[in-house]
């Protein structure tokens, strides 16, 4: 429990790293490029959706394809009920 707790922390405390902080002249409060690095998109982010989409795709094609429906099929008998 502690591990998750632990876990959960660390997830919000990098959350919070990489919001930006601005003014109302959009100048980021102490912070530089380097360190804001990946936080607004841009073309790579795009391009990186665009693959992680084709990627997940795939792979339900490939679960589709392989998948041994049939044999799951109650009038094949695959599925025994217990009682």
């Amino acid at each position: 429990m502690f591990q998750l707790s632990l876990l959960f922390q660390f997830c919000l405390a990098a959350l919070a790293a990489a919001a930006p902080l601005a003014t109302e002249n959009a100048h980021v409060l102490g912070m530089n490029s380097s360190q804001q690095y990946g936080t607004g998109g841009g073309v790579l982010g795009f391009i990186v959706l665009i693959l992680d989409i084709i990627v997940w795709i795939g792979g339900v094609i490939i679960y589709y394809i392989f998948s041994d429906r049939a044999k799951w099929n109650a009038g094949s008998g695959g599925y025994e009920p217990i009682a």
